[in-house]
This record gives structure tokens, C-alpha cells and sequence, in this order.
């Protein structure tokens, strides 16, 4: 609840708002805006309020912090997430476009504070990508 309350502190608390940020908590995985629209919709049909809704609160939400975006190679379609405090690397399948969680980060041991020419490092994204253990076995059958 601690962190519900910096969240509101933060932006304007709206029923729009809170809609998305419940269902992101919840659901634990990237999703696209349609894709939490839908979910926000399965749980509260008269909702009353567009897709574009959304979108406005994932971006206030991404401005803050609270939300990470990604896409998927040759795609553009953005893929949200709920900022749990840390961070997450994914490894995408080219087929499936299915995400997998990295255990730990490839830069865990690495001090990115700072770069030898002063550039100072405030965040990094990471996604590798290829076949996934289903669509592997598939490619391979051919």
C-alpha cells in the first residue's frame, strides 16, 4: 500500500488510472495497451472510457518511472510493464514472440556508474533473441 500511496503522490489519481496500474501489478508480465484495455474491460465492462485512456496513463506512468516499455524486433507494437523497483531483461522468440525472464542481469557485476569519458549511466536495457525450447524443437524437425 506504501507504494500505492507514492504512486498518487506522484500523478493525479484517477479511476482511469488506478484501472491500469491494478491490472499491471496483477498481471506481472509485459503487455500491450489493447491487451490491459481488454483486461480492464473483462473485469468492469460499463468502465466507460476508451483505449486511449490507456495509453495516456501508460505514458504518465513511463514519465514517472512506474512503468517500463519495450517493443518486439520488427514491430511496433509497445509492450508495457510494471516497475517493481528493479529490473528485468527478457530473452524474445523470433516465432512465438514469447518472453522469458532473465534471471539476473548481464551487468550485474559491471560498475556502469560512469564511463571513462564522464558519461554518467542512469539505466540500460537488455533483450536477446531467438527460439524459445517449442519453436526450437519445430525448426529443427523441418
Amino acid at each position: 500500500m506504501e507504494e500505492q500511496e507514492y504512486i498518487w503522490k506522484k500523478i493525479k489519481k484517477t479511476k482511469q488510472r488506478e484501472a491500469v496500474c491494478r491490472v499491471l501489478e496483477e498481471m506481472k508480465k509485459p503487455m500491450s495497451a489493447a491487451d490491459i484495455y481488454q483486461e480492464i474491460l473483462r473485469r468492469d465492462t460499463a468502465c466507460g472510457y476508451a483505449v486511449s485512456t490507456v495509453y495516456r496513463a501508460l505514458q504518465i506512468f513511463e514519465e514517472e518511472g512506474f512503468v517500463g516499455k519495450t517493443s518486439l524486433p520488427d514491430s511496433d507494437m509497445a509492450l508495457y510493464e510494471w516497475n517493481e523497483g528493479g529490473h528485468t531483461h527478457y530473452a524474445i522468440c523470433l516465432n512465438c514472440h514469447k518472453r522469458i525472464a532473465l534471471k539476473e542481469c548481464p551487468f550485474y557485476h559491471m560498475d556502469l556508474s560512469e564511463t571513462a569519458d564522464g558519461f554518467q549511466i542512469t539505466g540500460h536495457k537488455v533483450e536477446v533473441y531467438g527460439y524459445c525450447s517449442i519453436c526450437k524443437d519445430k525448426r529443427d524437425r523441418r
